[in-house]
């Protein structure tokens, strides 16, 4: 800890973060003269390192900020490297953290405690949408600005149900983790449910950050997911097919429940969609 990043992080409470992260929102949806979007995407990607090659071909230049940042890829560009039925990394980015949930539904990330009623739920309902993955496992992956931006199926199921709760919007990086207590549970949240044959409810936590705030899901017609419970009826998706969408930002963090797969066993650090996150299913029964 220093001086500078706690002076940060007493800024970062007072900051009106909803206001700033709508009025970025607005900007990043701008249609942009060609010249200029070009421009943009060309010092961003320098700045960040973006391989634009791996990109799906997008004419004479991108519409908009977020069009660029919400890039879908070409195919081919991403392969999923594990065995059949095997958990794979839902995107690309950094895997932090991974381990188990104890009985208490506590995990660790990064030497800090974190309830996962307080990322599966809020004051209402994060309780009882915790209590199944008491016992099982989490893996966390941080998306930074470089990163492809979409979210995958880590297995085979069916999408019953999105969950979106309001939140807070601060950051997620070192200065955060380090001085916000339980910031990703505070943040807003939308949760995926994946109803599977192999891994019984796996849910996928899509969590929102400063300068993002919007998330787009599979089977949902809104850009930014409205807050509450949508039933999705069982919407069939394959490993690897797409589940929602990071408009700018942030971090996915995946649920297994007790008993439905072997310990992780992935490295932490970067990490691509279709990478396997252990070898093989194990037995629900």
């Amino acid at each position: 800890m220093t001086a500078a990043t706690y002076a940060f992080a007493q800024l970062l409470r007072v900051l009106p973060r909803t206001r700033i992260t709508r009025a970025v929102g607005t900007l990043v949806d701008l249609e942009l003269p060609p010249l200029l979007s070009r421009a943009v995407v060309g010092i961003y990607a320098s700045a960040y390192r973006v391989d634009l090659d791996e990109a799906e071909p997008h004419g004479d230049a991108y519409r908009s900020f977020d069009s660029f940042f919400t890039r879908r890829l070409k195919d081919g560009a991403r392969v999923v490297d594990a065995p059949p039925g095997a958990l794979i990394s839902p995107s690309d980015g950094r895997l932090d953290s991974f381990g188990a949930i104890e009985k208490d539904g506590v995990f660790t990330i990064k030497g800090r405690n974190y309830r996962a009623c307080d990322l599966l739920g809020d004051a209402r309902d994060g309780d009882a949408q915790a209590a199944r993955y008491l016992g099982g496992q989490f893996a966390i992956i941080y998306l930074s600005p470089r990163d492809y931006h979409r979210v995958h199926a880590p297995c085979d199921g069916a999408l019953t149900a999105v969950r979106s709760y309001a939140g807070e919007l601060f950051p997620v990086n070192g200065v955060s983790e380090a001085h916000i207590p339980n910031f990703l549970g505070r943040n807003r949240r939308v949760a995926i449910e994946l109803a599977t044959q192999t891994y019984g409810l796996v849910t996928v936590v899509m969590v929102a950050a400063m300068i993002v705030g919007r998330v787009s899901v599979t089977g949902l017609s809104d850009r930014d997911v409205a807050f509450g419970r949508h039933e999705l009826g069982g919407l069939p998706i394959t490993r690897g097919d797409e589940l929602g969408i990071f408009h700018l930002g942030s971090t996915a963090v995946v649920f297994f429940e007790p008993g439905a797969c072997p310990p992780l066993s992935p490295k932490l650090g970067p990490v691509r969609l279709g990478d396997a996150l252990h070898t093989g299913p194990r037995s629900l029964e």
